[in-house]
């Protein structure tokens, strides 16, 4: 048994993972009665890093802002006008893609959503209300803007604080790292779960049906994730960017592949940027900031469904109006709640453009819950990844003017 334990935690995170989904997907497929109660792992692995993420950032934040030493460089700035020309982007594919290969819908009926936003007014006032968030209820409840407000106002003014007060921060931000990093460990059996739960749940014949709008999903994410994102990144450090590109697919889309939420998976991005030797001053702001508005899986998903919501009642969209949603699936994106289907409550949002009725805009979101094992999935999965891509082509590209060498190859 010992020589089994040491055998497992031999292997790279990776490759436990992938034994993890194997081992979910056949017990789903030939004992879903037997081991539903496999589904336990999923929850508490999701449960865990939703509970100890909120705290992380707020702590995380605080520290990296008293360390910071007047004169020091910082990339945020880059940072964040990436995050939106990116989130853009995606949603200029999402509208070419689909002019290209137009698709319509089978609406459904009897569609019970949570109320949407009814315009873009709607949307910024949520994310001005949810800046200013009771800390502690935004702590409790995971609202990312109101902790990195909050965290920001009170690393800013301890910054004139003891030493002492100062050492204890970070005493115990590095504590709870090491938290994350524990929990981080039992990944692969919380991908068992949520791989077991996702299959016993929708198997896959409920996909068929909605094929085409999926296909369409999929390729506008694909497209974004392996052409325009390393185009992006090639500018930026002058270098092959597929080893990162590929890097930060595997270790943070995977994961959140399967957890669906960008915010549960910021442990597992900033995990990563460690591993990747990034400065944890900057890495700490970004990553929590990019959780909630670097939302390019979610630019897509509302621009696609909205066009498909327009062919469907044959509506004709002119160039103009075809970049104005464009700039509004953006905007709209960055509101996008970082949890599970965050982005489907917008899709009305985008469909007012086109003056399509709330109540047929809310079929179209229909739609999207019964696509959205696979289409959050992957959504959350391009989310995630392109946190730390961004994040670290920033630093890598300061790097580059300092004249530090850069080695791709050995990520």
């Amino acid at each position: 048994m010992e020589k089994v334990l040491k055998g497992w935690c031999g292997l790279s995170l990776v490759k436990r993972i992938f034994v993890g989904l194997v081992l979910g997907m056949l017990f789903a497929y030939f004992a879903p009665n037997n081991m539903s109660w496999i589904t336990i792992f999923g929850d508490l692995f999701v449960g865990a890093l939703k509970a100890i993420a909120p705290v992380l950032v707020f702590f995380l934040v605080i520290s990296a802002i008293v360390q910071h030493k007047k004169g020091q460089k910082t990339n945020i700035k880059s940072i964040v006008v990436l995050y939106l020309l990116g989130t853009f982007l995606a949603s200029l594919v999402a509208v070419v893609g689909s002019f290209l290969f137009p698709v319509t819908l089978s609406l459904v009926s009897n569609v019970s959503v949570d109320s949407a936003p009814q315009n873009i007014v709607g949307v910024l006032r949520t994310l001005l209300l949810n800046l200013i968030d009771n800390p502690i209820k935004a702590l409790f409840n995971g609202n990312y803007i109101g902790i990195l407000f909050w965290s920001c106002l009170f690393g800013i003014f301890l910054k004139e604080a003891k030493t002492a007060t100062k050492d204890a921060v970070v005493d115990i931000a590095n504590s709870l790292l090491k938290v994350v990093k524990l929990v981080i460990e039992f990944t692969p059996f919380g991908v068992m779960g949520l791989i077991f739960s996702s299959i016993s749940a929708s198997g896959g014949d409920g996909l068929l049906s909605y094929g085409k709008i999926l296909l369409l999903l999929l390729g506008c994410m694909g497209t974004v994730a392996f052409i325009v994102n390393p185009i992006i990144a090639f500018i930026m450090i002058q270098k092959n960017p597929y080893p990162l590109v590929f890097t930060c697919l595997r270790e943070s889309g995977l994961t959140a592949f399967f957890t669906r939420s960008s915010a549960a998976n910021i442990p597992v991005n900033m995990n990563l940027c460690e591993k990747l030797g990034l400065e944890k001053d900057m890495y700490s702001v970004s990553i929590p900031l990019g959780a909630t508005i670097n939302m390019a899986g979610a630019a897509v998903t509302i621009s696609v469904f909205a066009l498909s919501a327009a062919h469907t009642l044959g509506i004709q969209v002119d160039f103009i109006s075809a970049i104005v949603l464009s700039l509004l699936s953006a905007i709209s994106a960055c509101g996008a709640s970082g949890v599970a289907g965050g982005s489907l409550l917008l899709i009305p949002l985008a469909c007012s453009l086109f003056g399509i009725s709330n109540d047929v805009a809310m079929q179209v979101v229909g739609v999207g819950f019964v696509i959205g094992v696979v289409q959050d999935s992957c959504e959350t999965a391009l989310n995630s990844s392109t946190d730390v891509l961004f994040t670290s082509i920033a630093e890598f590209s300061q790097w580059k003017k300092e004249g530090k060498e850069i080695e791709l190859s050995k990520i």
